[in-house]
């Protein structure tokens, strides 16, 4: 491999042989007068391409809540996503037992719990 080809080199090849193919494809469809499949195609393509950008951040912020779900154990602090900070005292399948307060224990549905309490007030903003 010679030193000026890098990747990013390679990258800017592949990006140039691309464009002049579209360009080609253009051209042709230019002369012969009708729509060609790269116009079929740029619209099915164009969505997919969105739908994953939109799809997967939100698929892994499903999978980080299961995995938090998961394993949340006696003795975490936790918050839920009403704000409510409690130490976690039993856990059931779908519910959990949160002491709010000395001798004060709430019953929270599972999917209600955001996160570990410290975890979620470090990545608060702070006010100045």
């Amino acid at each position: 491999m010679l030193p000026f080809m890098t990747k990013q080199f390679s990258l800017c090849v592949a990006a140039i042989l691309l464009s002049s193919g579209t360009v080609t494809a253009q051209a042709q469809e230019a002369a012969s007068g009708g729509p060609g499949l790269f116009d079929f195609l740029i619209l099915p393509v164009g969505f997919m391409l969105i739908m994953f950008m939109v799809m997967r951040p939100h698929h892994k912020k499903l999978r980080e809540q299961s995995d938090f779900l998961q394993g949340v154990k006696v003795g975490d602090e936790v918050i839920t996503s009403g704000g409510i900070i409690g130490r976690v005292r039993s856990i059931a399948d779908q519910f959990v037992s949160l002491e709010v307060a000395s001798g004060t224990h709430m019953k929270i549905a599972k999917p209600f719990l955001k996160g570990l309490a410290k975890a979620e007030l470090a990545t608060e903003p702070k006010k100045s």
